[in-house]
Order: structure tokens, then C-alpha cells, then sequence
């Protein structure tokens, strides 16, 4: 009876390498500049053009938003004998009817804990630049400017689809009043983990997060990016993979178990590929 149940799980190495086929055909989709718009795997262009290179240095803030909990950290980048990153961080968490409310109370609350977390490392007067790791499919404009796609891994606030979440957050800083804070550089969350392990190891250019939900990130040929102007370089790609499967493309691998957790979840028929992990 239990090999019943667990015969739907174990794929062939004939299917597998059939899925990862289907995965590569729908990311070259997301690069082009006109199929991008109906493929599953976005390919979202994150503005990054390299790598850390060594030579960076001074004191950042950092928030990082991707699940039922966010962090808050003090970013030092020093130089003594050699490079050395000191980190300073508290956790704070959001309450679940806070992830399915207003857009505003859940900004508002981010806003406050970044407050809290000024306040008691004695920050407050210091107009830090801040890292904005947000980790849902965004389509980024600038460096500074990023489009909520749409909510996922069980959050489902009202009023930020669509909208520039970098702006909601000056926003809410703004209504406290009581702190500011610098330039702001939005990344994605797999950005962020290549970019630190790259400061590490410079021939770092993957960055894949598995957890609440999958994604990864890479270096790509700018000429190999349609969606952007320009051939020369490289750019980051936040492939957002996790949507792959959501036009049906891996209905053949579903299991009961998969169409009972998706047909649950605040966000039905939404980044299938991390219902199938």
C-alpha cells in the first residue's frame, strides 16, 4: 500500500531529463522580448550588471522579506588585513492576519521594526543605504524600482500587486518620521545570496534559494537578453522558476497530494513548481 502511494514520486531518469528540457525551453521564452510576456519562468532582468569585485566598503542596512518571518541587519563592510563582513540582526515575525490585510499595515509594520532595530543599535541621526531583499516575482524598472507581479508563499495583501513596493516602503518610513534612511537597491532574495557568496568567491554567479519557496538567479550575456537594451556585459537574471508549471507544462507529473496542497493554498494554480518540490 505505501509503494502505491509513493510510485507517483519516483520519476525516471528518461522523465526527469524530459522536465528539465521543457525548464530550459521555457527560460529561453522569459529571455525573449516578445514571448516573455506568456512564459511561465519570467526571466525578470534584476539591473545588476556584475559581481562584487572586493573593493567595497562602508555600513548598509538591510532588510530581507520572503516568509512568515524578516530580518533586519547591519551591514559592515571593513578593511583590515584583509576584507572582513560583520553582521548585526534581529528577526521579527508577521503575524498571518497582517500577510492576508492591507498592503499599508504590513508596510507600516516593516517600517516600524526597521525603526525598533535603528533604535536600539544606536543608528538613529545615520542615513545608511538600504538593501531591500523582497523576495516574491517583481518586475524590476531600476535598481531602485520594482512591480509586485503578485503575491506568493501564502501572502495575499491588498493594494501592492501592481505597485512599486520600494515606494510603499519610503512611504511608510515616511509616515513614522522619526528616522531616514539612504539610496535603497532592491534584490531579489537569490540576488542577494549570489551577490554575498560572490564578495567570498568571485567566480560565484549562480544563486538559488530552496526554502519557503525555490528560485534562482544567474550571469547572463547581455546579448542573450532581449528584454533589455544593449549587448555588452552581463546582467543578473532572476529567473523566478518557480512559476514553471503554471501554463500546465508538468500536469503529467502531478500527484493527488500536489492538486490537494495547490487547491488549499491562499494562491491556487501559483508557482506549481514549488507545490511539485
Amino acid at each position: 500500500i505505501l509503494q502505491g502511494y509513493l510510485e507517483p514520486f519516483q520519476l525516471s531518469l528518461e522523465k526527469l531529463q524530459e522536465v528539465s528540457h521543457r525548464l530550459r525551453r521555457d527560460m529561453t521564452r522569459g529571455l525573449g522580448k516578445h514571448s516573455h510576456h506568456n512564459a511561465p519562468v519570467k526571466m525578470l532582468p534584476t539591473f545588476v550588471r556584475a559581481t562584487p569585485d572586493g573593493t567595497e566598503k562602508g555600513d548598509f542596512l538591510a532588510l530581507d522579506l520572503g516568509g512568515t518571518h524578516f530580518r533586519v541587519l547591519h551591514v559592515r563592510v571593513v578593511e583590515e588585513e584583509q576584507k572582513v563582513l560583520k553582521m548585526d540582526s534581529q528577526i521579527c515575525t508577521i503575524p498571518t492576519d497582517m500577510m492576508l490585510g492591507p498592503g499599508q499595515q504590513l508596510f507600516d509594520h516593516i517600517a516600524a521594526c526597521l525603526g525598533d532595530f535603528i533604535s536600539s543599535r544606536n543608528l538613529k541621526g545615520q542615513t545608511l543605504p538600504l538593501g531591500f531583499t523582497f523576495s516574491f516575482p517583481c518586475e524590476q524598472k531600476e535598481i531602485d524600482k520594482s512591480i509586485l507581479i503578485r503575491w506568493t508563499k501564502g501572502f495575499k495583501c491588498s493594494g501592492v500587486e501592481g505597485e512599486d513596493v520600494v515606494k510603499l516602503l519610503k512611504e511608510a518610513i515616511q509616515r513614522r518620521g522619526d528616522y531616514e534612511i539612504g539610496t535603497v537597491a532592491m534584490v531579489n532574495d537569490t540576488v542577494g545570496t549570489m551577490m554575498s557568496c560572490g564578495y567570498r568567491d568571485q567566480s560565484c554567479e549562480i544563486g538559488m534559494i530552496i526554502g519557503t519557496g525555490t528560485n534562482a538567479c544567474y550571469m547572463e550575456e547581455m546579448k542573450n537578453v532581449k528584454r533589455v537594451e544593449g549587448e555588452d556585459g552581463r546582467m543578473c537574471i532572476n529567473t523566478e522558476w518557480g512559476g514553471f508549471g503554471d501554463d500546465g507544462s508538468l500536469k503529467d507529473i502531478q500527484t493527488t497530494f500536489d492538486v490537494m496542497v495547490d487547491e488549499a493554498s491562499v494562491n491556487p494554480g501559483v508557482h506549481m513548481y514549488i507545490r511539485l518540490l
